[in-house]
C-alpha cells in the first residue's frame, strides 16, 4: 500500500546470472516524493524534463550512441584490484594478445540477452583496454542501457576474475577511457532533424546551430561530463582525449567532430565526455546546450580539419580555439556561471553536486602524492 506504481515505470530486467536461490532482477525506475511527485534530485527526472523541453520546439527525440571504454585488471588473491593487466593487445587486437576476448565474448552474449543490440566489441589502444559498443536509441533508454552496461561488465568480468573499471585514467602514460557520445534529433515524422543534403557538410542548420551550442557551453558542462578530480589527468594532450573546444569533420582532434555517415545516421560526436558521468546528467546538460544553439539560431566557428595538437597557442587563438578546464575545481567554478547548464540540472542538483565536488577537491588538493615526493623531497 505504501508503493506507486505509475505508468512509464515497468521496465523489468532480469539479469541472465544467479545462484542456488534463483536469479537476479532490476527494475528501471524513476524516483518520487511520498506526495507522488517527481523528486527534484533524481537524475532520470532531470533528463526527462529536459526532454519536455526539446518536445517544446518540435523535436519528438533525441538520440544518443554511447561508446563507453573501459579497462580490465587483475584482481590479487584478496580479491582486491590491481593495476596488472592479462594482455599486451592493441587496437582492434584478437588473440593471444587479447587475452580478455573471452570476458568480452561473455559480457556481448549476456547484454543479448537482455536486448541489446550490440554493434561492436574490441582492444582500444591501450593494453588491458576495452570498448562494447551498442546501437543508438532515445537517450532515456539508452542512459538506462548505459547503467545497465555498467553493471554487466563489472559482474562478468569478476566472475573471470578480472576488476572493471570505467575509471577516467587510471594508468599514467596511456590513454584513458572516454564514452564519447553520438547524438542526433528527429521530427514528428521521424526524420533526422541533423540531415540535409544540401548543407555545409551535409548537416542542417539545425545541426550547425546545435554544435555552436555545444561549443558555447563546453567550458561550463565539463563538471558534468566529467565529474572527477581524476577526470582531469585524461584531457591532457597526446592520449586522443579532446582538450580544445572546436568541431571538425575527419579531424579527430577537437571536441566534437562529424562522424561520415549521413541521411538517418547524421549525428554529431561529442568525445569529451568520460564513463565516470552519470548518463541521464551529462545527457540533459548536452541536450540544454545544443538546444540554446537551435532555439537561437548560433552559428557555429569554422570546422578545424588540422591537427589541433600541433598548432601553436597563436595559432589557436587565431581560429578562436579555446581550452577545456584543466582541473575539476575550475571546471566546478565554470558550472555556477552558466544559466542555461545551471537550469537544465535543477537547484537542487546544481547545489549538492558543486558540495560534493567542492569536498572531493579540497580532500584532494590536501593529499600529497607520490609525485611530490619524487620532485621535492631531495630537491628541498
Amino acid at each position: 500500500s505504501d508503493m506507486y506504481l505509475y505508468p512509464d515505470l515497468d521496465t523489468w530486467i532480469v539479469f541472465p546470472w544467479g545462484d542456488e536461490y534463483g536469479k537476479v532482477a532490476g527494475v528501471i525506475c524513476d524516483v518520487y516524493t511520498p506526495e507522488g511527485e517527481p523528486f527534484a534530485g533524481d537524475p532520470r527526472g532531470v533528463l526527462k524534463r529536459n526532454l519536455k523541453s526539446m518536445e517544446k520546439l518540435g523535436f519528438k527525440n533525441f538520440n544518443l550512441g554511447p561508446e563507453p571504454e573501459f579497462f580490465l585488471f587483475k584482481l590479487n588473491e584478496n580479491y582486491e584490484p590491481t593495476l596488472e593487466v592479462n594482455d599486451k593487445g592493441g587496437y582492434f587486437d584478437l588473440a593471444p594478445t587479447d587475452l580478455a576476448g573471452n570476458t568480452r565474448r561473455e559480457i556481448v552474449n549476456v547484454l543479448t540477452d537482455l536486448g541489446f543490440e550490440v554493434e561492436a566489441s574490441h582492444h582500444e589502444v591501450a593494453i588491458g583496454q576495452h570498448e562494447i559498443d551498442f546501437k543508438y536509441t532515445n537517450a532515456l533508454k539508452a542512459c538506462d542501457n548505459t547503467q545497465i552496461f555498467k553493471l554487466v561488465v563489472k559482474t562478468i568480468a569478476r566472475k573471470h576474475g578480472l576488476h572493471a573499471t570505467f575509471m577516467a585514467k587510471p594508468v599514467h602514460g596511456i590513454n584513458g577511457s572516454g564514452m564519447h557520445c553520438n547524438m542526433s534529433l528527429f521530427t514528428e515524422d521521424g526524420a533526422n532533424a541533423f540531415a540535409d543534403p544540401a548543407g555545409d557538410m551535409g548537416l542542417s542548420d539545425v545541426a550547425h546551430s546545435f554544435i555552436a551550442g555545444l561549443l558555447k557551453h563546453a567550458y561550463n558542462f565539463t563538471a558534468i561530463t566529467n565529474p572527477t578530480v581524476n577526470s582531469y589527468k585524461r584531457l591532457v594532450p597526446g592520449y586522443e582525449a579532446p582538450v580544445y573546444v572546436a568541431w571538425a569533420g575527419r579531424n579527430r582532434s577537437p571536441l566534437i567532430r562529424v562522424p561520415a555517415s549521413r541521411g538517418l545516421s547524421t549525428r554529431v560526436e561529442l568525445r569529451a565526455v568520460d564513463p565516470t558521468a552519470n548518463p541521464y546528467l551529462a545527457l540533459a546538460v548536452l541536450l540544454a546546450a545544443g538546444l540554446d544553439g537551435v532555439e537561437n539560431k548560433l552559428e557555429a566557428p569554422e570546422a578545424i580539419e588540422s591537427n589541433i595538437y600541433v598548432m601553436t597557442e597563436e595559432e589557436r587563438k587565431a581560429h578562436g580555439i579555446t581550452d577545456l578546464p584543466s582541473t575539476l575545481h575550475n571546471a566546478v567554478k565554470a558550472l555556477r556561471e552558466d544559466t542555461i547548464v545551471t537550469e537544465a540540472l535543477g537547484e537542487h542538483v546544481l547545489v549538492n553536486f558543486v558540495e560534493a565536488k567542492r569536498i572531493e577537491w579540497a580532500s584532494y588538493a590536501q593529499f600529497v602524492s607520490q609525485w611530490e615526493i619524487d620532485n621535492y623531497l631531495e630537491l628541498y
